[in-house]
């Protein structure tokens, strides 16, 4: 890997203006043109790889991305999901040739999740303030926040001891483990609506890619349980129950994958969060097999933004250690327009 000379043009029908909107694919149009373009510019299918390259795009969906919609990363400059994104599609461009397969992770929710507001409420039956509030140990023991009672019927049968036994020890466990603590967050990547659809620019670009190589777009669907987070694709924030039955499980398979390409690049958002957590999960593997294998994934830091809610919470300094822990532990740190690969 080195600084990239020989890139390729970006397609005519890119245009980075519209990166932060949504819109509809032209997928017939789009597929006729990447036909032609690989015939154009010599671009092989990508089974005939010899170096074979991943590119991880973490939740890269409307949600996160666009201003305006629920959870958007705007990062330290305001405007940071959107900056990503152009140059996540640049790099896509540039690299169509070089890119073996593309998989981004779909954040993906329903109503009644854990970190939902219609989840808890107080006294009074109010439920929390998303984004602004955390759900502690300490909250359920003083009785600030309980498990909202009529969700019980949709979730645990009607078992309403039982959810609130589970609730108790999510949120301890996650103290215990070291994690963010529960974070009420607003209603966001719900399945079916427009907000969990991929940014339509990135859609266009990794689409475009799949008929250029000849590559299948692999989609890994992430956060659909609804009694645990997941930040990371690899894992969910907690494994176990309050009976320690399994609550959910590792995604092995992916994990295997990742660890079998001789790259892994990766970007998204949130860098503090489901970018940060995939990574640490993913060091956490490489570390039980070979530490060396780190030095094959490469984190484009130009290609992410921190949560950053201005008078609210800034998560730049987490997300900048969390960084400078993956470099430390071997994994390469690079601007997306200097990588060669």
């Amino acid at each position: 890997m080195s600084t990239q000379t020989n890139q390729l043009p970006i397609p005519p029908h890119f245009h980075p203006e519209t990166v932060g909107e949504v819109w509809r694919v032209p997928y017939q149009q789009r597929a006729s043109e990447a036909e032609a373009w690989a015939k154009q510019h010599h671009i092989s299918p990508a089974a005939l790889d010899k170096t074979r390259i991943c590119l991880l795009l973490i939740d890269v969906q409307n949600t996160f991305c666009i201003p305006g919609f629920e959870l958007f990363v705007g990062g330290k400059s305001g405007t940071g999901a959107v900056d990503d994104n152009r140059r996540i599609c640049e790099f896509i461009y540039h690299n169509l040739g070089r890119i073996t397969k593309i998989i981004p992770t779909l954040d993906t929710h329903t109503t009644m999740q854990i970190f939902h507001p219609i989840f808890w409420v107080n006294n009074a039956g109010e439920h929390p303030t998303p984004a602004a509030t955390n759900i502690t140990p300490a909250d359920i023991e003083k009785g600030i926040w309980q498990v909202n009672p009529d969700i019980a019927n949709s979730i645990t049968n009607a078992n309403y001891e039982l959810l609130t036994k589970h609730a108790y020890h999510y949120v301890k466990q996650l103290s215990q483990d070291g994690k963010y603590p529960l974070t009420v967050w607003p209603y966001h990547s719900m399945l079916g609506g427009i907000g969990h659809a991929l940014v339509s620019a990135v859609e266009e670009a990794i689409f475009f890619h799949c008929v250029a190589r000849q590559s299948q777009t692999q989609f890994e669907i992430k956060g659909n349980h609804p009694l645990t987070e997941n930040y990371s694709v690899l894992r969910p924030e907690v494994l176990q129950g309050f009976d320690n039955s399994p609550l959910a499980h590792k995604n092995t398979s992916l994990i295997q994958q990742l660890l079998e390409f001789d790259v892994v690049v990766i970007a998204g958002q949130a860098k503090s969060h489901c970018v940060a957590w995939t990574i640490d999960d993913l060091l956490t593997e490489i570390n039980q097999i070979d530490a060396g294998l780190a030095k094959k994934i490469y984190l484009l830091e130009d290609c992410t933004s921190p949560v950053v809610v201005p008078g609210v919470v800034d998560y730049t300094e987490a997300a900048d250690a969390a960084f400078a822990r993956f470099a430390a532990a071997g994994m390469q740190i690079i601007k997306s327009s200097l990588l060669q690969m």
